[in-house]
């Protein structure tokens, strides 16, 4: 997992080319916003979908029942789970 970055500043300085900015500030004044409250919100809402699709699993309908039928029924633990499990209990 990626780590956050973590700043001691809320202050987020950013240069984007003339032209780009033209388009932001056109767009945030199409929506009656500020140009601070328009990137912000958007940025937030993209920032949002990202980790969305990085943290959540989905599975089509074979999948969830390959999972499923795997949870019910499991299988026995070969030779390298159970050297795993016997050195995790000589640690405690």
């Amino acid at each position: 997992m990626p780590r956050v970055a973590i700043e001691t500043s809320s202050r987020f300085p950013m240069q984007i080319p003339a032209a780009e900015k033209a388009r932001l500030m056109r767009a945030a004044a199409l929506e009656r916003t500020s140009l601070k409250d328009f990137v912000l919100r958007n940025a937030l809402q993209a920032a949002e979908a990202v980790i969305e699709k990085a943290e959540r699993l989905s599975l089509d309908e074979e999948q969830t029942r390959f999972v499923l039928n795997l949870l019910d029924n499991p299988p026995k633990p070969n030779a390298k789970l159970q050297a795993a499990a016997r050195s995790l209990a000589a640690r405690k």
